[in-house]
């Protein structure tokens, strides 16, 4: 299974774990929000407001789509990112939460317009390395790891079948990269093959 193929399927999973993130915030506190989440150095506040600015960013491609236009998810580039997320962890809870409903609503909407349309300049790659038509998938990626990173109770094991069936051969792929010694390529690789432990020490790169 491809998701970055099937866009329609792709838009159905990402608001169904959109609308499962928000029941679960819904309630915080100010105090959750300043809340170490499992991700180093972020605050509950911290991922949430990244989770809003990316929908923001998934809508600006989308948008941007639409009319014939090549733009990228953030128009200052990673600069702008980091500078939004550390200006917005510190709001109050209910501000973030109604800054993170108001950003996926918005997603939701281009993605059924974008729908309708049959996902026109879905090759548009906005300066990244996936085509507009897959802004659904990667969305459902944020949406259901960062779900995790919150440490509120959602965990790998509520992931659901069909975003496990395309990422984990992704992220599979992406592992060699992603480990940080010739021995521990080695020691995965035999774990892959079924002719080894895995060593507790080995660790991958964060995606």
């Amino acid at each position: 299974m491809n998701l970055e193929n099937d866009p329609d399927l792709a838009s159905q999973l990402c608001r169904e774990a959109q609308e499962r993130l928000l029941l679960r915030v819904a309630g915080l506190d100010d105090g959750a929000m300043r809340a170490p989440s499992r991700l180093p150095g972020w605050s509950v506040g911290h991922v949430l407001t990244h989770l809003a600015r990316n929908a923001d960013a998934h809508s600006r491609r989308l948008a941007g789509a639409l009319r014939g236009e090549d733009v990228p998810k953030y128009r200052d580039g990673q600069e702008q990112r980091s500078q939004e997320i550390e200006e917005g962890a510190g709001r109050a809870a209910a501000e973030i939460i109604a800054d993170l409903h108001a950003s996926q609503v918005t997603l939701e909407e281009l993605l059924d317009q974008c729908g309708e349309a049959s996902w026109p300049n879905g090759h548009f790659l906005g300066g990244g390395d996936y085509g507009a038509a897959g802004c659904p998938a990667h969305r459902l990626r944020e949406v259901e790891m960062h779900h995790v990173d919150l440490g509120l109770g959602y965990s790998h094991l509520d992931w659901p079948e069909e975003y496990v069936a395309w990422d984990l051969p992704v992220l599979l792929a992406s592992a060699a990269g992603r480990l940080d010694s010739p021995r521990a390529r080695r020691e995965f690789m035999a774990w892959l093959a079924g002719r080894g432990p895995l060593d507790p020490a080995t660790s991958l790169a964060p995606w």
